[in-house]
Parts: C-alpha cells; sequence; structure tokens
C-alpha cells in the first residue's frame, strides 16, 4: 500500500485550491472520480465573485467570502485568470425597500466594502431598461472564467509536485487518527488501497456519502444533506446590460438574477428545484420551469422577450440538514468536530464556495497546522 502525506479527494475549485496551498510542503495525491477537473459545482454555477454581502456577519461564509474576493482578485492579476470587476445591482421594488436597507446593513456589520444607494436619475440613466425602487451597487462584486481558473490552480498544484488522478473513485475509507486507508477503484477498474496521515474531503455532492461508508467516523457528525437543482436560462441576442443585476433574496437562494458571462452573454438564473438525492446528478435543465422564469424576470425588466429565453444549463448544490433544520453556513469539520487528527470535510459549500476557495484553502492549513 502507498503511503502519502495527504490526500485530497475533489478537484473542484476548492480541493485543488487546497492542493496548491499544501502540497509547497508535503506530497499531496488529488483523487477525483470524473474524467475532468471541476465537473459538478465549479462549472455549473453564475461563475459571480461575490463581495460578502449576504451572509451574517462572523459565519464562515461571510469570513471567507470576504478574504476570498479580495485574494481570487489578486491571484487573477497575478496569474492571468480572466476576471471584470463589473459590479452588482442590487435591485428592491415596491415594498422591498426595508429588505434593501438590512441588506445593506448586514454587508456594513459584515466587514464589506461600502454599498453605494443610487440616486434614481442615476440609474435609471445607466439602465434605463431597469424597474426597480430602488438600487445599491455593490462595485466589488464581478464575473470570472471559472474553468481557467481551475486550469491554473491545478497547474500550481501540480507544479509543487501534487499528483491529480482522475477516473479514481474512492469505495470507502478506513479511520484513525493520522491515519486514513482509502479503498480506490482507479481508471481501469482495479482496487487497491492508498494511505495517508492527512485526509482532505472535498468532494461537493459526494461528501456525504463518503461519510457514510468512513469506518471509524462518528455517524452523528454526519450530516443531511438535500439537493437543489439550479435551472439556468441564457438570453439570445444583446443583453441589456454588463452589470449582475439580483433582486432581494429569497428562500434558500439569491432569487433568478441576471449575470452576463466574460462575452458579455446574459443568463438567468439559478432557481430553487428540490430534487431526489439520487447520484449521479441529473443535470438536465428542466424547460417547464420557463414561465416561473418569465415571471421572476419581469419584476425587474417588464419588457424580456419570452422568445428570447432559452434553457442553457443547470447545476445542483448541496443543502445540509441537522435535527430537521437548515445549515446555513459553510460545515468545516475537524478534529475538534469529529476527534480525528488530520482529517477535514468540507460540507455544504455551495455558493460563495468559487469566491471563497482560495480562503478556504487557508482555513484547512491553519487547522492541519
Amino acid at each position: 500500500m502507498e503511503i502519502v502525506d495527504t490526500v485530497i479527494v475533489g478537484a473542484g475549485v476548492v480541493g485543488l485550491a487546497v492542493a496548491r496551498a499544501l502540497s509547497a510542503d508535503r506530497s499531496v495525491i488529488i483523487l477525483e472520480q470524473e474524467d475532468r477537473i471541476g465537473t459538478h459545482l465549479s462549472s455549473r454555477n453564475s461563475e459571480v465573485v461575490h463581495a460578502g454581502l449576504y451572509y451574517p456577519p462572523g459565519s464562515l461564509k461571510s469570513q471567507l467570502c470576504l478574504a476570498g474576493n479580495e485574494a481570487l482578485y489578486r491571484y487573477c492579476e497575478e496569474t492571468g485568470v480572466p476576471f471584470r470587476q463589473c459590479g452588482k445591482l442590487l435591485v428592491a421594488q415596491q415594498g422591498q425597500e426595508q429588505q434593501l436597507h438590512q441588506l445593506q446593513h448586514n454587508a456594513t456589520a459584515a466587514g464589506a466594502l461600502p454599498l453605494q444607494l443610487l440616486a434614481r436619475a442615476e440609474w435609471q440613466r445607466q439602465e434605463p431598461w431597469l424597474r426597480a425602487s430602488e438600487v445599491l451597487l455593490s462595485p466589488h462584486s464581478g464575473i470570472i472564467d471559472s474553468h481557467a481558473l481551475l486550469a491554473r490552480l491545478n497547474w500550481d498544484a501540480e507544479r509543487n509536485g501534487a499528483m491529480l488522478t482522475l477516473r479514481h473513485r474512492v469505495e470507502n475509507i478506513t479511520c484513525e487518527s493520522n491515519h486514513f486507508t482509502l479503498s480506490v477503484i482507479d481508471s481501469d477498474s482495479q482496487h487497491f488501497h492508498l494511505g495517508c496521515q492527512q485526509l482532505i474531503l472535498a468532494a461537493g455532492l459526494f461528501t456525504t456519502r463518503l461519510l457514510e461508508n468512513a469506518s471509524g467516523f462518528p455517524s452523528r457528525r454526519i450530516p443531511e444533506q438535500r439537493q437543489a437543482r439550479g435551472n439556468y436560462f441564457s438570453l439570445l441576442g444583446r443583453s441589456p446590460t454588463q452589470k449582475l443585476i439580483y433582486p432581494m433574496p429569497e428562500s434558500h437562494g439569491l432569487g433568478v438574477h441576471l449575470t452576463v458571462d466574460l462575452a458579455g452573454q446574459a443568463r438567468f438564473g439559478p432557481d430553487v428545484e428540490w430534487i431526489d438525492n439520487d447520484l449521479p446528478p441529473d443535470y438536465a435543465v428542466n424547460a417547464d420551469r420557463k414561465l416561473r422564469f418569465l415571471e421572476a424576470i419581469r419584476e425587474y425588466w417588464p419588457d424580456v422577450n419570452p422568445g428570447q429565453l432559452q434553457p442553457s444549463y443547470a447545476g445542483i448544490r448541496p443543502k445540509l440538514y441537522s435535527g430537521g433544520k437548515p445549515v446555513t453556513d459553510f460545515l468545516i469539520q475537524d478534529e475538534e468536530q469529529h476527534g480525528l487528527a488530520g482529517m477535514i470535510n468540507l460540507l455544504g459549500i455551495e455558493s460563495p464556495g468559487l469566491t471563497a476557495a482560495l480562503a478556504i484553502a487557508d482555513e484547512v492549513r491553519n487547522r492541519l497546522a
């Protein structure tokens, strides 16, 4: 049995960021069950760089999003990963003004960079198509090429000596403090065992299932995971804006927002569609939800042309529950939570996981230290 210092399960943006951070001073192997990196959450999102506006002050989401925003912009500038700090407009309709003000207060309390309340004449001049009662500008929000980011993080990790192994699926794990044995099926459908002193589970939708098959891991520390599919629809033709347009947040999500990619193409989503927990995930876009999309979009863009809206892609987000109640924060388990030295589990890493990836990697490194 081969033994290495550290094994990371999952080659999404968080797993690769962790590999980059750890591989400078230890041997690292990244196990990825798919045939390419970033297959699931990392490549099926809005590609937005969040500014830390929505999350409760002091929460992991708040702290890691704020640190990650700064680190990610700096990393992109240093490495050439394409991005654009285009800004986000947070839009309140009649009767939602108090909700908008509360969001502004929350962002300030969390330490986010200041939001700007725009005068009506200003935003109407910039975005004459937009319907709103009040509008806040978040100038530090932006967009990024998530695929280029994945490739660069992987390049950095491999330059440090990390080894990425695609089409390697972990079947079960035997856990002891600072000693973990993984049963793995490789790309040739052969079984082998891999040992490590440190184990990082960054497998996204699959992390809870790995824990359920981990001998020696306390089952009471495994949260319930439900799955929410987020459908996206794209706009045929020219986008009405080059900014991000976000309505007020709703239950389980940030509302059907308008984002643009680096080519200027507009897309809408995600919505929240609860689905069965069956794996592998079903990424088929539910085209029947187009009417709901139109209703949501018309709140802030009354003149949207229904014929220009077409199904695009879908992503699936892990939603954690404990005792029947939603866990709304990131869940990062270390020895203090589960009693196993050397093991860190990254659970419920949905939005703003892309923004927070570099900060999550620093958090993992610090906890291991």
